[in-house]
């Protein structure tokens, strides 16, 4: 059942190939009335369409006698051996009289090759894909765009053919790009991409998945904002880019990078939000940033960095990093009258709480440390000394036997 599904798709395909290479030839478009297409390198026979078998014809080339070097009629039909692109023009046919019985434009260039094809989607709707030729065929061209959706294992009962193919669909404002819509995100597809001239055509297949071909547009709205009072930071935000769908469902992560202006070497952050605090900028020094998206669980690539958006950190007194979150977020309430008693509070520090914890942690963890090698080097000393005093008891009662072995008369020893 599989087999014949497939072979009823690619049936559909190529008819529609068919169809449109037919349109194309019958109708003219290829060019206007009276033009003639030819390959390069390749033997180029042209015929007097008004001429009758055996007549005696004259062959002139843009109205000169003169033909290309090489050519040569044969039976009223003018040869042009191994054309070159210099053998390009106007060709008419004349009787004895002269009087013109058909005239002919030519034109050279060579059969088209196979087309580089990519896909990308922007979200999990629609897809596009583009392509680009890999041959210069120097003549008119046009491509036929269709997909089919490939069958997953038990779904043949439940699909129509017809529900499987398509074209996509080619829009003359964005030339070699086609747009699938309302695709569906887990399901495989195969693109076909042919590229049809005056000469004949090529092909070009590509298989894909869409959530290995998501890749979003860049965030937009990018905006760097000073944090009041605190010379370090810059409050970042944008907006999801429009090409999102905005669904629950599907909801992007996001990375920043950050640099100085006159720094080369970038600093990086994700989060899932659509804001972030800058909290190491450099005092007094113009910064630049930029965002990229990417799906939050992880399907497909980054996109492309956003553009560039500028800002600089406030000047002022340095607050707590507490005050300067309450600052940011919350609106400034009514001016109140300034003070002239002294201020007697000490100066908050510009580190965070997060980054005291840590050095507690830290300090807490070498201490640990070295206690437990002071304890370990006790031990081992004691050991050592607890051994050192057993050895010299020792010692001390086998000499002290000795002395008085010595000390005993011989007899007695005897």
């Amino acid at each position: 059942m599989l087999s014949l599904v497939s072979c009823i798709g690619r049936v559909v395909v190529l008819s529609a190939a068919i169809l449109v290479t037919t349109s194309i030839t019958m109708s003219g478009e290829w060019g206007e009335e009276g033009v003639t297409y030819g390959q390069l390198g390749k033997d180029v026979m042209l015929e007097c369409a008004g001429g009758s078998p055996g007549e005696m014809l004259e062959w002139r080339w843009n109205g000169s006698p003169v033909l290309p070097e090489g050519s040569m009629v044969q039976q009223g039909q003018l040869l042009l051996p191994r054309a070159e692109l210099s053998s390009e023009g106007l060709y008419s046919c004349h009787d004895a009289s002269g009087i013109l019985l058909s005239s002919v434009t030519l034109h050279l260039g060579r059969v088209p090759g196979v087309p580089s094809v990519s896909c990308r989607a922007s979200n999990y709707e629609n897809f596009s894909c583009f392509w680009t030729s890999s041959t210069d065929t120097l003549l008119p061209t046009r491509y036929i765009t269709t997909y089919r959706k490939k069958m997953r294992p038990g779904d043949e009962k439940q699909r129509s053919p017809s529900s499987d193919v398509g074209l996509c669909v080619q829009d003359s404002a964005h030339p070699r790009s086609c747009t699938v819509s309302k695709s569906q995100f887990w399901s495989s597809y195969r693109m076909n991409v042919t590229e049809v001239n005056p000469l004949g055509s090529n092909f070009c297949l590509l298989d894909f998945t869409v959530q290995a071909i998501l890749k979003p547009d860049p965030p937009e709205g990018l905006r760097v904002e000073p944090v009041p009072s605190a010379p370090r930071r810059l409050h970042v935000s944008w907006e999801y880019p429009s090409t999102w769908p905005n669904e629950p469902h599907f909801q992007l992560k996001f990375r920043l990078q950050y640099r100085p202006v006159m720094h080369s070497s970038w600093s990086m952050v994700e989060t899932a939000n659509v804001s972030e605090v800058i909290t190491d900028a450099f005092m007094g020094l113009e910064h630049v940033v930029q965002v990229s998206a990417k799906d939050f669980l992880d399907a497909g690539s980054w996109s492309e960095w956003s553009s560039e958006a500028w800002g600089m950190p406030a000047l002022g007194q340095t607050m707590a990093p507490s005050e300067a979150a309450t600052a940011a977020v919350e609106p400034e309430g009514p001016a109140e009258e300034p003070s002239l008693a002294p201020n007697n509070e000490p100066v908050a520090g510009r580190s965070d709480p997060l980054e005291k914890v840590a050095v507690l942690v830290s300090l807490g963890v070498f201490a640990f440390f070295v206690l437990a090698v002071i304890l370990v080097f006790a031990f081992l000393m004691w050991i050592r000394m607890k051994k050192h005093s057993k050895e010299a008891t020792k010692n001390h009662d086998l000499l002290s036997a000795t002395i008085h072995m010595k000390a005993l008369p011989k007899a007695q020893i005897l």
